[in-house]
């Protein structure tokens, strides 16, 4: 069984923000930096070389495999960002429906840029997210 990649590292997460190149997604990733701070009140911490995460939580698969996780987290890809916020939740479909221009993965959520969503609604379903998974995780 391989090793899980994503994992909490000492790297800076303001290095990190500071060496995207594009000044828009940069300033949008701190937006959402200190957005997913707010919702936690849980310091950033890079997960692998690319995703910020805030929280953590602890999975254990049928198979066996496990592993940690951070409970809310994104990555600034150089195509858009990556959101990991539990939008594939069915608790959280209304929230999708008045979001704005996103795509969707298996559980992430992707945005081009902050100014395509309503910010009041990824606030809410970044809390429901956070909310929901502390209580199940981590209680």
């Amino acid at each position: 069984m391989s090793n899980n990649k994503t994992i909490p590292t000492n790297a800076s997460v303001q290095e990190f923000l500071d060496r995207i190149e594009n000044g828009d997604k940069r300033n949008d990733s701190y937006v959402l930096l200190n957005l997913m701070e707010k919702i936690s009140g849980e310091h950033p911490v890079m997960w692998g070389p690319s995703i910020i995460g805030f929280g953590s939580y602890h999975y254990k698969y049928n198979s066996g495999r496990e592993g940690d996780m951070p409970l809310i987290g994104f990555s600034p890809r150089k195509q858009n960002f990556s959101l990991y916020v539990g939008a594939g939740a069915k608790r959280n479909q209304g929230f999708l429906a008045k979001l704005g221009k996103h795509t969707m993965g298996k559980s992430c959520l992707y945005i081009k840029r902050l100014s395509d969503v309503d910010m009041e609604t990824l606030e809410a379903l970044i809390h429901s997210t956070y909310e929901h998974d502390k209580k199940k995780y981590n209680s």
